[in-house]
């Protein structure tokens, strides 16, 4: 979702979308597209931009409901590099969390096997079943 109130208040007062990403210690591409609502903003990041501004947060942010998505949501944006894509929720994890992921499954499934091969034993040499 757009945030509309912060780009009008933004530029009302006259501050460029570099000017709010320095304030907030991030780029100005992240500032981006954080007031394009690809990526959430933190309850400290709107306030440190309300006093930036000069305004109340409830003036910059924008209502609590995005057709239909409740604003308990929004909260998972707080995850790195997600958005709330009309009723879906993305979430951008990097590539090298997903393969280090991937190798302790592999890890984990050769464990279980390994534990599998030790029991048959067990069970061929006690005829147990």
């Amino acid at each position: 979702m757009v945030k509309e109130k912060l780009i009008k208040a933004r530029k009302d007062k006259k501050f460029s979308q570099q000017d709010m990403a320095k304030h907030l210690n991030i780029s100005q591409s992240h500032y981006l597209r954080k007031e394009k609502g690809e990526i959430g903003i933190r309850d400290d990041e709107w306030e440190r931009m309300a006093k930036l501004l000069d305004m109340e947060i409830e003036d910059i942010k924008e209502s609590e409901k995005d057709n239909g998505i409740s604003q308990s949501f929004e909260n998972v944006t707080d995850i790195k590099n997600s958005y709330i894509g009309s009723n879906n929720i993305y979430c951008n994890v990097p590539e090298f969390l997903l393969e280090n992921q991937q190798e302790y499954i592999n890890i984990l499934k050769k464990e279980n096997e390994d534990l599998k091969n030790k029991i048959a034993e067990l069970e061929k040499k006690t005829g147990l079943k």
